[in-house]
């Protein structure tokens, strides 16, 4: 108890020391613009601004996110101020003790402006000038113009990276938690734009404040000094100029260090490295490093060109080049042990079980071209998802979706990715892992240039682009998708609908004995007494093929024991349950109080189906093909309607009819849900969205 009293007094101190810090700080810049300052105190001062400068320029360069440096617009305000009251603390002491010698303000001004002076004072001017030249109109102005540009595509792209977190959240890709993270990170990166946007005005009016004040100082002084303490102009010009210039100087290093810094971070580019290693990754390329050498060696053979320092560069440029392809090689060539273990089957002529069976439920087999994504598995954001959206999956099925095995396939496609359930091939696509893919809205104006595809997902018209398209492309209403999202969505989209091949013998024993440590009895007394396991298993693999899930088992146990007096098969059972589990299938997507849109079949087509299923029985429905063509074409026009409220399509018939309708529609429009009348709860507030068989159609309200 001690430990943690000491702990929490130590946080506590450290907290208050930070909260009373800043106000003494802010007081103190206060004070130095008023009260008058020793040189000694002034010397102490700059030195910690030129601190204060490095020490930020420091934190911009090792930052990984423009974002992870947030309170950057606040520092530079500081910073300029800290500047700026120094400015004044310095003019007052040059014009007040100039005369006293270019010593007077300070060691740190006088070697400054000796330095670069060094004996002529117009050059001191011009190179004063010439800084103030780079930082004003070169790195100031870019910055500026980075950050006006960035805030304004930053509020551009917002709509679009919030319909993209939906996309994500409704996938499953994201929980609730961190779809809020994201879009408060989103908020932040647009107010982090904004003030950079303002901050940068600080910085030019420091620049331009540079000038004046160097203005003042030269001019000030030599009247002060010629008037006041009658020196003679070329005396009063040898103090008064050194310690202007020096004054100078030492403000406008420290402004050129921040400006730097400024333009650093607004045209950071987020990543998982520092810019140091980013820019290392990103130029240490052999094939850009053998023509710069070529054309040094060119310039070399040029008359008049010092050949002998040239040369030496050709062969430095060329040593660079040779080890960045040595090193490229390395990175493309597999591993020796890898090598060796495939070696060491081919001799033996001996092919193993494990070469020929698959004993994973699921896999991810990805071409040479992806395996870039999951090299390491740390820091691996497919790996994260894939581990997510098991995770969402599990809890809105109600079993726990067993590990995917992710390998690479040498026999795909470089770019080509499939998904297996055990043996069975049950999607694949292509994906661009240095890409974006861009769906449109239907806001979308602009075609974007790129590899057009269909979106793996939904089908939809969509394009794999660059980076530089980005921006413009959020600018358009575009969804900018990453390629790791882009997989892991189509994963999850197939998991979900083929829950009912994943779950298995084992999985449902998993569920009983989970609930067996809540609920003995009733898993005693049901299993296997009133319905064996494999039965059970079929019960809960048909309800989970229509999209029902099995996260109430207590309630399915509780109404198969209900029902064990009766001699039901399978199916029986699980259209008997189905009226208890609509509400968790209707609550994945409708609101408690929300009207359900549904869709119905008019009265003299239903009359047809149930004709057709009892000619021919409760699993079949036979159709002629025009009129089968017809259904299945309005209900996919009515679905596609009902997609703009955002809601899947319900469609609702008699109950006689129900199963045989959805066995025979669902292989074409896997996402109807199809309910009859008795299996809705009596609370719900039911709206007929479309009549499917007639001519006029309801409009949507």
């Amino acid at each position: 108890m001690q430990t943690l009293n000491n702990t929490a007094t130590g946080f506590s101190s450290a907290n208050f020391g930070r909260s009373v810090a800043l106000p003494f700080g802010i007081l103190t810049l206060m004070a130095m613009m008023i009260l008058p300052l020793p040189s000694f105190l002034l010397d102490t001062f700059f030195i910690s601004n030129i601190i204060v400068s490095l020490l930020v320029l420091m934190v911009a360069v090792n930052t990984q996110r423009p974002l992870d440096f947030s309170s950057f617009p606040n520092v530079l305000l500081l910073a300029t101020v800290l500047r700026l009251a120094l400015n004044v603390a310095s003019t007052r002491i040059v014009l007040s003790k100039g005369h006293e010698g270019s010593d007077a303000a300070g060691r740190v001004i006088e070697a400054f402006g000796e330095f670069v002076v060094a004996g002529n004072y117009a050059v001191g001017i011009f190179v004063f000038i010439i800084l103030v030249i780079i930082n004003l109109v070169v790195i100031t102005k870019g910055a500026g113009r980075v950050s006006e540009v960035s805030a304004r595509f930053t509020l551009d792209a917002m709509p679009g990276k919030q319909m993209a977190i939906d996309a994500d959240l409704n996938a499953g890709l994201l929980s609730p938690d961190e779809a809020t993270q994201r879009r408060a990170d989103i908020a932040s990166e647009a107010d982090f734009y904004g003030s950079m946007d303002g901050a940068s005005k600080f910085v030019k009016g420091d620049a331009v404040a540079g000038i004046l004040i160097l203005v003042v100082n030269i001019i000030g002084g030599l009247i002060i000094g010629i008037a006041q303490y009658q020196l003679s102009f070329s005396a009063a010009a040898e103090t008064y100029i050194i310690l202007a210039i020096g004054d100078g100087l030492v403000a406008q290093i420290p402004s050129l260090l921040l400006s730097l810094a400024t333009a650093i971070i607004v045209t950071r580019v987020s990543s998982n490295h520092v810019m140091s290693e980013q820019i290392g990754n990103q130029i240490g390329i052999s094939r850009a490093w053998y023509p710069a050498a070529a054309v040094v060696a060119f310039l070399a053979l040029v008359p008049g060109m010092p050949t002998g320092l040239f040369l030496t560069f050709t062969v430095l440029t060329s040593g660079i080049a040779m080890f960045l392809q040595r090193k490229e090689l390395q990175e493309i060539e597999p591993a020796p042990e890898e090598i060796v273990a495939s070696d060491n089957h081919a001799p033996s002529g001996l092919i193993e079980v494990s070469e020929i069976t698959e004993a994973a439920k699921i896999s991810l087999l990805l071409g040479y071209k992806l395996v870039e994504l999951v090299q390491d598995e740390e820091s691996s954001s497919l790996l994260t998802r894939i581990t997510s959206i098991r995770r969402e999956l599990s809890k809105s099925l109600g079993f726990v979706i067993s590990g995917i095995r992710v390998r690479d396939e040498l026999d795909l496609d470089p770019h080509k990715y499939i998904i297996k359930i055990g043996q069975v091939v049950v999607a694949e696509g292509i994906l661009y892992p240095k890409l974006k893919l861009a769906i449109p809205s239907e806001h979308s104006k602009e075609k974007i240039g790129g590899i057009e595809v269909k979106d793996p997902t939904f089908g939809v018209d969509a394009t794999w682009i660059e980076d530089e398209f980005v921006k413009s492309a959020k600018t358009d209403d575009y969804a900018i998708i990453d390629p790791d999202a882009v997989i892991t969505t189509h994963l999850g989209q197939v998991l979900r609908k083929r829950a009912h091949e994943i779950l298995s013998q084992d999985d449902v024993q998993d569920l009983l004995d989970n609930l067996s440590d809540i609920h003995p009895k009733l898993v005693e007394s049901t299993v296997p007494k009133s319905i064996s396991l494999d039965v059970l298993t079929v019960v809960l693999k048909l309800l989970l093929s229509e999209m029902v899930p099995i996260t109430d088992l207590r309630k399915i146990l509780e109404k198969i024991s209900s029902l064990s007096a009766q001699n039901l098969k399978p199916e029986d059972i699980s259209e008997l349950l189905r009226p208890e589990l609509t509400p968790l299938v209707l609550q994945q997507f409708i609101g408690v109080n929300d009207a359900l849109k549904v869709l119905v079949f008019a009265p003299p087509l239903e009359k047809i189906l149930l004709q057709s299923v009892q000619q021919h029985g409760s699993d079949s429905l036979v159709l002629d093909r025009d009129l089968a063509q017809s259904i299945q074409r309005e209900l996919n026009e009515q679905t596609e309607r009902l997609a703009a409220f955002r809601v899947p399509g319900v469609l609702i018939t008699a109950p006689h009819i129900r199963r045989a309708v959805s066995k025979f529609f669902r292989p074409s429009l896997p996402d109807l849900y199809v309910f009859s009348f008795s299996e809705l709860p009596d609370e719900r507030n039911i709206e007929v969205f479309s009549t499917v068989g007639k001519q006029e159609a309801l409009e949507p309200a």
